[in-house]
């Protein structure tokens, strides 16, 4: 029997132990609590101790995901992780390297490189993958940002940390992910970038490489406009309002920026979950 739906089965999440508040960070950097809170929103992030890697802390989400979906490992047949910071650089990919830890001998596994907005990728490439195979998925947000993250650098490393986020996706017969719009614009791709890669290659300069490379204030102002886009576009495209809509659930990069998007598109601040 084909069903003809993709649900969520299953959510898991982990965060490291070791957590830094903003008062640590004023300890070197010229800042302070009231600082980062009145510009982010931001009080604490998780920070992965050193003998954890990215597929380390994909694991310990997906284990919580497959005990809440009531699967075994050895039921999925496709492992997706969305992360700009696998254990390798390229290769072996993290998602091979989470699907051996699982055990997951019958799924195949693949990394999807798109930053912020990975797991919302890799979330419709597995509902499309589910709806063609019929058979459940492992989908993988897992970061570790901290690890490319400038520390001397007060305007990016403040909003940073680590974590992993995994839900298990299933055929269904009745409801389920009713639609899905992805979009992108590679003309702001010098907004938040990562100085590494074949563009910038290693040729001994003194210059740091590596680590995360932000235009704060064109980047804030780029993501309040993207997020009424998307808004928009989603809710036009099903013939919605937002009266009909209990939650939204955006990336959680900035409280500033849900708030500011909140006001300018007269949605009550409740309807953003952070």
């Amino acid at each position: 029997m084909h069903c003809p739906y993709v649900k969520i089965a299953g959510i898991g999440s982990y965060l490291p132990d070791r957590v830094v508040h903003n008062q640590e960070l004023a300890e070197t950097l010229d800042t302070s609590d009231e600082w980062i809170v009145s510009h982010t929103g931001i009080s604490k992030r998780h920070i992965a101790s050193p003998d954890q890697a990215c597929s380390d802390l994909a694991y310990q989400a997906s284990v919580k995901a497959l005990e809440s979906a009531g699967l075994q490992a050895e039921d999925l047949g496709l492992i997706i992780v969305a992360s700009s910071t696998g254990d390798y650089y390229n290769f072996p990919s993290t998602a091979c390297l989470l699907q051996y830890k699982l055990g997951a001998k019958n799924a195949g596994a693949f990394d999807l490189g798109a930053a912020c907005s990975g797991f919302v990728y890799s979330l419709e490439m597995g509902r499309s993958w589910v709806l063609s195979q019929q058979k459940p998925v492992l989908v993988v947000g897992s970061e570790m940002l901290s690890r490319i993250a400038d520390w001397q650098d007060r305007e990016t490393c403040v909003l940073f940390g680590d974590g992993a986020g995994a839900v298990v996706l299933v055929p269904s017969e009745e409801d389920g992910i009713p639609f899905s719009y992805l979009a992108a614009d590679g003309e702001n791709y010098n907004l938040l970038k990562n100085d590494s890669g074949c563009r910038i290659p290693r040729s001994g300069s003194e210059r740091q490489l590596g680590y995360l490379q932000m235009l704060g204030k064109p980047l804030f102002s780029f993501a309040v406009r993207s997020l009424e886009t998307v808004i928009n576009t989603v809710l036009e495209k099903n013939s919605l309002t937002i009266d009909d809509i209990a939650y939204i659930v955006p990336h959680q990069a900035n409280l500033r920026i849900l708030e500011l998007v909140s006001r300018r598109m007269e949605i009550p601040n409740h309807k953003f979950y952070n």
